[in-house]
């Protein structure tokens, strides 16, 4: 039913943030890209997350609502048109596959899932309900798009990338970053078992680790925190030259510090 009422939703699609109220249903694209069909970009068992997710079969999708020039699978994961073209049927029966193998968890995440919420609901109603489903976001979603998740999935594993609204302008083009992913944080410590991922960046640990600390300590205390610093300098730095190397030892250390500072619950 949920699956229904989205895609019948995609008419005016506000799915996230954007609210771009694009006609999906009739071939028209946001910002994100996305269409009315689904692409897959990767479905394969992964165990380079949290500890206590993994061993996790990771649903990526094709595209993305965000232009993070740091992003790492980049641009091939924006782009809603490339990857696999599977039928949810497909999708479920290997996510399946892969807890009779010895997955712990199902992970749906892109690109950004968020975009292709239907095909989700779709999977979702094909899994057993003993599978344990992880939503892994930018945190940029609409209060819409979390009420039809509401009571379906177990963790929330979110990035929390920025700590003030002059940086998420100048690298993303989005000054309402911090409200939104805010937002998404408080329903999601409220509705699920929640992990905040924060990749530190070179150069920006005063401006954006430091206030996204403060904030977690206020807001949500005790939440696991998950602090990331093996950035990787993208190919698509240029006009971030503070973004064109790696993290130094000492501002990783700085980092932790704040997170120690503020009495932070880091998990690996």
């Amino acid at each position: 039913m949920r699956a229904r009422a989205v895609r019948a939703a995609l008419a005016d699609c506000q799915l996230c943030v954007h609210r771009c109220g694009v006609n999906r249903l009739a071939g028209e694209r946001g910002p994100c890209g996305a269409g009315l069909e689904s692409r897959f970009f990767s479905l394969q068992t992964e165990v380079s997350d949290e500890l206590e997710l993994i061993p996790t079969f990771a649903i990526t999708f094709s595209g993305c609502d965000l232009r993070c020039p740091f992003c790492i699978t980049a641009p091939p994961s924006w782009q809603a048109d490339l990857g696999q073209r599977l039928s949810a049927a497909e999708v479920a029966h290997r996510a399946m596959q892969a807890l009779e193998q010895g997955a712990r968890t199902i992970m749906f995440l892109g690109g950004e899932p968020t975009i292709h919420l239907a095909t989700v609901l779709d999977v979702i109603s094909l899994l057993p309900d003993s599978a344990r489903l992880i939503w892994k976001t930018n945190g940029r979603c609409t209060a819409e798009a979390r009420r039809w998740l509401e009571g379906l999935i177990e963790g929330w594993v979110v990035d929390f990338k920025f700590g003030n609204p002059d940086c998420s302008r100048r690298l993303v083009g989005d000054s309402g970053y911090m409200t939104a992913v805010q937002e998404t944080l408080v329903w999601a410590a409220e509705h699920s078992d929640l992990v905040v991922r924060h990749l530190v960046m070179p150069g920006h640990v005063a401006c954006c680790w430091q206030p996204v600390a403060a904030w977690l300590a206020e807001r949500l205390p005790g939440v696991k925190v998950n602090l990331r610093t093996g950035f990787w300098p993208a190919r698509m730095m240029a006009g971030f030259p503070e973004l064109q190397r790696f993290v130094e030892p000492e501002e990783a250390q700085q980092a932790s510090r704040i997170a120690t500072q503020y009495q932070l619950r880091l998990i690996s």
